[in-house]
């Protein structure tokens, strides 16, 4: 058993309101956590949306050393810094694991002329006038990639979208519905709702296969030999300076958890897949992805502001 165990409860922090990607992904957690009777103290899943979710890092830096508060971490920690939205890296809050991984949906208004993966390649290789697009949560980030990848395949523009970036890919489901947006990129989770309901169109999926239920007749980018295959991870970070017993505990805690009934029933849910990594593993992972990221967002240009005028 670890040296190190909680003494009181614990707050898991989610950088998105109510029922955005990463608070999908904290309520999932602490809901297997306290079915699976894995922890001896109460958890509490606390929003601390704003600023592309760089405010709950703001947050985090209270309490440092402090096992009792954990954040759910993505992929925008390593592209928020190789951009110089952030000062700090992954590094900076020690990583405890990798969860999930989530997938993305391109999504267009149901009064869209955009219905068609063909129709929005067409429309970023012909754009007469500048495209407007809605993206979550950061320029550079996963979404934002998935865009450049799509405009370099068509041969497109690189600078004449109006890139909007919102803080929770609700607001861009809104924005689309709306027709202020012609397109919106984000999780595939977070369109489900207005799909169901038929507010709003899917496009493509970057998924390397096709997903379920509202999606399962959505084609794949890489069925349309478009490269652009591209998820957000979802994982687990704890505070500045976490000691070493402390990270151990919750290394342990995760890998219990992510085998409870509660948390793979919630993959199904999200459309995520599972991508669990700890420890070395993580590490490494962390390190390659990394060093991916540098290179795909200096090939496209993020470095200069490119692929869209960011609103």
């Amino acid at each position: 058993m670890c040296a190190w165990q909680p003494e009181r409860p614990i707050q898991l922090i989610a950088g998105t309101p109510a029922g955005g990607g990463l608070d999908r992904t904290a309520r999932a957690l602490a809901s297997a956590l306290e079915q699976g009777n894995l922890l001896s103290v109460p958890i509490e899943v606390i929003n601390v949306p704003g600023d592309g979710a760089r405010k709950a890092w703001k947050y985090m830096d209270q309490f440092s050393d402090d096992g009792h508060v954990l954040s759910i971490s993505s992929t925008n920690l390593i592209t928020d810094f190789l951009t110089g939205l952030a000062s700090f890296n992954e590094w900076a809050y020690p990583p405890l694991a990798i969860l999930a991984t989530e997938y993305l949906a391109f999504i267009t208004s149901i009064d869209s002329a955009i219905k068609t993966p063909e129709g929005l390649l067409y429309r970023l290789r012909k754009a007469a006038q500048p495209i407007n697009i809605a993206l979550s949560t950061a320029r550079g980030n996963p979404n934002h990639i998935a865009l450049a990848a799509l405009i370099q395949h068509a041969g497109g523009d690189f600078n004449n979208p109006i890139v909007r970036v919102f803080d929770t890919a609700l607001d861009v489901v809104e924005d689309v519905i709306q027709g202020h947006a012609e397109v919106g990129i984000i999780t595939a989770a977070s369109a489900v709702r207005a799909l169901e309901s038929r507010l709003i169109l899917s496009v493509a999926v970057s998924s390397p296969q096709r997903l379920s239920g509202v999606y399962a007749d959505t084609p794949t980018w890489i069925e349309q030999s478009v490269d652009c295959q591209i998820g957000a991870w979802r994982g687990v970070s704890g505070t500045p300076n976490l000691s070493l017993d402390k990270q151990i505990f919750w290394q342990e805690v995760l890998k219990k958890t992510i085998s409870t009934p509660v948390w793979q029933n919630s993959l199904n849910e999200t459309l995520s897949i599972d991508t669990f990594k700890c420890g070395s593993i993580l590490k490494s992972h962390l390190e390659m992805e990394h060093k991916e990221m540098k290179s795909i967002l200096e090939r496209l240009g993020f470095n200069n502001d490119q692929y869209g005028k960011t609103v």
